[in-house]
């Protein structure tokens, strides 16, 4: 018997009965260009641990299941993005320099050739099950990771960066500014109307304007894709930030499981932060599987998603990364599918899968959300994508390719809304972005307080990403073109204010008719604020009507009646996102799930 596959054999245990079987898992680990010793640990569900122990066992070499405490070692390399590649650091025991090691399967053939070759190898090393090699990297890193997670984007795109940029006099600033532009709307029918006219129009038809249009850009045909074979696929890491989570745990690792991707080939990392206890159990007491490790971030400001991902943005080992949040159950289909675009087009650099609210029929609040999901991710970012203008991406199931992302500095950790600040700084640099036509369902929140808390922080952010990418406008202009730039401002501007100039102009509507003032008394600025709220409602029933019936939820249209109402719900997070700004700008508010069982 051959020495693989006796290792084959002596890894697997009971669990490989015989040498054709053995065989039968090599040829499948080559042919498929992954370590043996993973495709068998796999195919048969042995534990990774026992795994290694029983590999350290075969090659003659000595074996922790951690690293001990109070060892002094040293990592190399130290560039932070090379730390997913280490399977070998040096340490120093006693009197002797010491050797730790998670070695693949070439790696423990080869070591057993050196110790026989040199048995006193034996006493400087060890071999390691590759969780306990990966935690004592992230461990001993963790200062440099946390520091990078703070610091790196303020480091490479210092004008880029909210950490920077968001100072005292630039937030009051911006919220002077946006009061005085709401007030200038809003009394241009009394004062100064030539010259007001054109605020009024940018403020209150430009958003319309590009609903409409979205509204008349047709789907891009598209032929149903083809899955590649596993040996096609590259690694693909998946992050998923959790703080809090313990009772969403049961149901992310079924739907993880349930993903349709060469198990060899996937690396997913639950991100948590260290003061989670409850949710690190839950997780640790899952772990043993190959494709899932724990990372634990250390508890520094600012507490917020994107410097969770920044911190383990390192780690991956993937040519491809997609974050997932709590509530993620993302199509089988999505991760092969990502990556044969990604693969058939060399140019795209992120994919925004479809996030669909699957939870629209438990009441108004979660129909308006879901709806509200249906027409931005069914409608108006696949037109902006078509039109390649900036994408103000969701907060989940973007997908990018990881050279990428480090090289534009990953997420900004002080922006609260990581994603649509990123969608901009892909458009700064050109970089082209798409939609994906693959499902993640996610739960609407279903009582108010929730609501109004993410509202809060998403208007907050998008204020945080407006202010940011425009304290050098002529720069923005360079880097982005005009024509996306001017997209950018009427977009970003028009989701902050267009909520609060139509609760204005309904108000003053409504108490012109209360008081018996004639609503049409031949002044062309009555006719046209009317105007205005009818082509602003009608166009989002309309962008609301079209994504419902792309999604196949039309049930729910009769609930968008009350979008009026909503858009009030929607001005009441804006001031209190205004408020924030001013407050305490970083704050983020911790969103709650509940499992698709107990969903509320």
């Amino acid at each position: 018997m051959s020495e693989a596959l006796e290792l084959i054999r002596a890894v697997l245990g009971d669990a490989c009965a015989d040498d054709a079987h053995a065989s039968q898992l090599l040829a499948a680990a080559l042919a498929g260009e992954i370590d043996p010793l993973l495709h068998g640990v796999l195919a048969c569900g042995v534990d990774e641990t026992l795994a290694m122990q029983r590999a350290a066992a075969w090659a003659g070499c000595a074996f922790f299941d951690r690293v001990p405490h109070g060892l002094v070692g040293t990592i190399e390399p130290m560039r932070l993005e090379d730390l997913a590649g280490v399977r070998l650091f040096r340490m120093q025991v006693l009197d002797r320099a010491v050797d730790f090691t998670a070695p693949d399967f070439f790696g423990v053939l080869r070591l057993r050739q050196r110790l026989r070759a040199s048995p006193r190898l034996r006493r400087t090393i060890c071999m390691l099950p590759a969780p306990a090699l990966r935690d004592y990297l992230t461990r001993t890193a963790s200062g440099d990771l946390i520091t990078a997670a703070r610091q790196r984007l303020a480091q490479i795109w210092p004008y880029a960066a909210a950490q920077l940029e968001l100072t005292t006099p630039a937030r009051y600033g911006f919220a002077a500014g946006l009061l005085l532009l709401l007030a200038m709307a809003l009394l241009a029918p009394f004062i100064a109307e030539a010259w007001l006219l054109p605020v009024a129009l940018t403020l209150l038809v430009g958003p319309s304007s590009i609903r409409l249009a979205a509204l008349a850009t047709p789907r891009r045909p598209l032929a149903p894709p083809q899955r590649p074979p596993d040996a096609q696929l590259p690694v693909y890491s998946i992050l998923i930030p959790l703080r809090n989570e313990a009772r969403m745990i049961p149901q992310l690792f079924a739907a993880m499981w349930a993903l349709d991707y060469p198990p060899a080939r996937l690396d997913i990392k639950f991100v948590v932060e260290a003061g989670s206890r409850a949710t690190i159990a839950a997780i640790r007491a899952r772990l043993g599987d190959p494709r899932v490790s724990l990372v634990l971030v250390p508890d520094a400001a600012p507490r917020t998603k994107p410097k969770a991902l920044d911190f383990a943005l390192p780690l991956c080992r993937g040519e491809h990364v997609v974050v997932y949040d709590a509530e993620d159950i993302p199509d089988p289909d999505q991760l092969w599918q990502a990556a044969l675009r990604f693969r058939d087009h060399p140019d795209l650099v992120c994919q925004q899968a479809r996030l669909l609210i699957d939870n629209g029929e438990r009441g108004w609040l979660a129909a308006l959300f879901a709806a509200e999901y249906a027409a931005l991710f069914g409608v108006l970012l696949p037109a902006l994508a078509r039109w390649r203008l900036p994408i103000p991406l969701g907060g989940t199931s973007n997908h990018f390719r990881t050279a990428t992302l480090r090289q534009i500095g990953g997420w900004d950790a002080f922006n609260v809304t990581e994603d649509a600040d990123l969608g901009m700084r892909l458009a700064r640099r050109r970089l082209r972005v798409e939609t994906l036509a693959s499902n993640t369902r996610e739960h609407a929140p279903t009582r108010l307080g929730a609501w109004q808390g993410q509202r809060t922080r998403w208007m907050k952010g998008w204020m945080q990403t407006f202010i940011v990418h425009n304290r050098n406008p002529g720069r923005l202009a360079a880097e982005m073109g005009l024509g996306p730039m001017l997209a950018f401002e009427v977009l970003v501007l028009g989701m902050i204010a267009a909520p609060l100039l139509h609760c204005g102009l309904g108000i003053g509507l409504a108490l012109q008719l209360a008081l018996g003032a004639p609503l049409f008394d031949g002044r062309n600025w009555a006719v046209f604020y009317t105007g205005v709220l009818v082509l602003g409602y009608g166009s989002t029933f309309a962008i609301t009507t079209l994504g419902l019936a792309r999604a196949k939820n039309l049930r729910l249209l009769a609930i968008q009646l009350l979008l009026p109402f909503y858009w009030l719900l929607i001005a009441g997070a804006t001031l209190n996102a205004l408020r924030e700004l001013l407050q305490r700008p970083f704050h983020w508010f911790k969103s709650p799930h509940v499992p698709v069982e107990g969903a509320e």
